[in-house]
């Protein structure tokens, strides 16, 4: 095979994954105490390189696996990072991408074998390279989103109370919603159902739970907080 761009430059792809989760009313980041050079010892995303038998999106989800051991989990992309002195070991140019996904989900064992912890968003340590700047467009993203669409479910169980799906948003937009106006608003949507079921670990009255129902929200397609 002839090769058309021998005279041009080669670099290297890596893709970065942002992986929200949700717990105790907190928004959390997965962050990697990395075991390598450049930045051994230092907080970081997980990533790694695209290989030649791959496309990016599949790269992002085998690295995601890699870490979580779960599939179908919710991604987007967030944007390309190609500094020319963004990585000091090698000229590296990035395509990150931010996930959405339940906490309890996840096998413990493997994310201690990753070194991997979760952190409060509000709380991270300093990160490598430009990864600050990843995850803060990849936040900005993810409010945008949530706004329009219902993607802040994926980050809930099955089922959940009204308490926590108006904590969850109050912790993606990092302000406090009225809850009256935030129960009138979910009572308007019909893809947000009511069970039988009451969780009664807060209290000794308890409070429902409800499930999200996507072949409702399919067929209504609207969704705004």
């Amino acid at each position: 095979m002839e090769n058309y761009y021998i005279k041009h430059p080669k670099f290297y792809v890596a893709v970065d994954c942002i992986i929200f989760g949700f717990d105790h009313d907190e928004l959390n980041l997965l962050l990697l105490k990395r075991d390598f050079e450049p930045a051994k010892g230092q907080w970081s995303l997980m990533g790694g390189f695209l290989q030649s038998d791959e496309s990016v999106d599949d790269a992002a989800k085998r690295v995601l696996a890699e870490l979580t051991g779960l599939t179908n989990v919710y991604m987007e992309q967030v944007g390309t990072f190609g500094t020319i002195n963004r990585d000091p070991g090698e000229r590296v140019i990035s395509q990150a991408y931010y996930a959405l996904l339940n906490i309890r989900d996840l096998d413990n064992q493997l994310l201690e074998s990753h070194s991997a912890f979760w952190v409060n968003i509000n709380k991270l340590p300093d990160l490598i390279f430009d990864h600050k700047d990843m995850v803060e467009k990849a936040r900005n993203l993810m409010r945008t989103k949530a706004s329009t669409e219902p993607i802040g479910f994926n980050m809930l169980p099955k089922l959940f109370t009204l308490s926590q799906l108006q904590s969850l948003y109050e912790a993606i937009y990092g302000e406090n919603i009225d809850k009256r106006n935030f129960r009138k608003r979910i009572g308007e949507m019909s893809y947000i159902v009511k069970t039988d079921k009451i969780d009664k670990s807060g209290s000794k009255r308890g409070a429902f739970l409800y499930k999200f129902n996507n072949n409702a929200y399919m067929k209504d397609t609207k969704f705004k907080l």
